[in-house]
């Protein structure tokens, strides 16, 4: 391992000059700082940076990569919760009676959500009468089968909050959004089940890296008498 240039401690130089000044290994020591000498966190920070390879790869590190690095864990704890909360604070948010307009309202706010996912997650996007946003609910987590996205269990909370109808969300973390032919079987399945009980599927939505896939956008639902997007 390199030596830590011998610099300023991180905090000094933060009222020396500004936050855009500070260096990545610098950025993390601030954040891995607290409970040790800075100087030490320096050294964790630049360990840390040079066993997941990069700051783009340690946006998808998991808790084992990162006290690979020789983190503790609190340590491994406070990075993995700073990720999280950027997560969160850089997704464009869906509030409650707002109206869904597109395929891309929801990508952009499942895109950082689901970046780094190891698993696939399935959400049930809930609206009323005029596609406003009533809530978010997450359904399943795992590979997507239909044992996991049961139409039961995905129409239960639907029905419980008098949506008119729901929008679909699911991750690929293999990055690759395109429907797999269990995607599409599931996707018909739930329309079909959304059909007899009067709640319209007005989308599925796949994510995947910097991209993703919407069934209405391509004409795959079967529900095509109530329209797509509104």
């Amino acid at each position: 391992m390199t030596s830590v240039p011998p610099y300023h401690l991180p905090s000094q130089r933060l009222f020396e000059v500004d936050w855009a000044a500070l260096s990545e290994i610098e950025l993390l020591a601030l954040l891995l700082g607290p409970g040790s000498q800075e100087s030490r966190a320096l050294c964790d920070a630049q360990r840390l940076l040079e066993t997941v390879g990069c700051l783009q790869r340690l946006k998808e590190a998991s808790y084992s990569e990162i006290c690979s690095g020789g983190l503790s864990k609190k340590k491994a704890l406070a990075v993995l919760a700073a990720i999280q909360l950027w997560r969160r604070a850089t997704a464009i948010p869906l509030v409650s009676g707002q109206s869904f307009r597109s395929s891309l309202d929801i990508f952009r706010h499942f895109q950082t959500m689901v970046e780094g996912l190891k698993k696939e997650c399935f959400w049930n996007i809930l609206l009323d009468g005029k596609n406003r946003m009533l809530r978010v609910v997450r359904i399943s987590e795992g590979s997507l089968t239909s044992s996991l996205v049961h139409p039961r269990e995905v129409y239960r909370p639907a029905i419980r909050e008098a949506a008119a109808g729901v929008v679909f969300v699911h991750n690929h973390p293999s990055g690759d959004p395109n429907p797999s032919r269990e995607d599409v079987e599931i996707t018909e399945r739930l329309v079909k089940s959304g059909q007899l009980v009067g709640i319209r599927a007005l989308d599925h939505v796949i994510m995947g890296t910097d991209q993703y896939f919407s069934f209405a956008d391509q004409g795959l639902l079967l529900n095509r008498s109530h329209g797509g997007h509104s």
